[in-house]
C-alpha cells in the first residue's frame, strides 16, 4: 500500500493525498492554525478510515451469514490526549444497522469480529484509545 501527500502551495496548509488505488484524497488545517478550513483534518480523515473499516466489515460479515441487512452507519464519538503527540485516548463506536429480521447475535458476532480479528485500523487506533462499542438494529420494511 502507498499514498503520497503534497502541499498545495504557500498560502494555506492544503495537502491533497493520492492513495496507491489512485484516489485523491484532499486534507486542510485549521485558520489558527494556518488552514483554510477547505477540507478535513487529517486525525479526521483517521477517524473516519476507522468507521468505514469497521463497518465495511460488518456489512459484509451480515451478507455472509445470510442476513438481509440493508444498512449500516458508525457514529464515532473521539477524546484526543491534551498534548502532543496527541493521539486519539477514547473512541467510542455507535452502529446503527438496518435491515429485515436481523438476529442480534448475528450483529454483535459482526461487530466484534471486525473489532477483534478484520479492522486493522481500528485495532492499531486500540493501542493508544480505549475503545468502546454500542449497537442498534432497525427493522426495516
Amino acid at each position: 500500500m502507498e499514498c503520497t501527500v503534497e502541499w498545495t502551495g504557500a498560502d494555506g496548509m492544503t495537502f491533497l493525498a493520492e492513495t496507491g488505488s489512485g484516489h485523491l484524497l484532499a486534507m486542510d488545517g485549521a485558520p489558527e492554525g494556518g488552514g483554510r478550513d477547505l477540507a478535513p483534518r487529517p486525525m479526521e480523515t483517521i477517524l473516519a478510515g476507522a468507521g468505514g473499516c469497521t463497518a465495511y466489515d460488518v456489512v459484509l460479515i451480515l451478507k455472509r451469514s445470510r442476513q438481509d441487512v440493508r444498512g449500516c452507519s458508525v457514529r464515532l464519538e473521539a477524546e484526543r490526549a491534551e498534548t502532543d503527540p496527541k493521539v486519539f485516548t477514547r473512541i467510542h463506536f455507535h452502529f446503527t444497522v438496518s435491515g429485515r429480521r436481523l438476529r442480534p447475535e448475528a450483529v454483535e458476532r459482526a461487530i466484534r469480529l471486525s473489532a477483534e480479528k478484520y479492522c486493522s485500523a481500528s485495532v492499531m487506533l486500540g493501542k493508544t484509545a480505549e475503545i468502546s462499542r454500542e449497537w442498534t438494529i432497525v427493522e426495516t420494511d
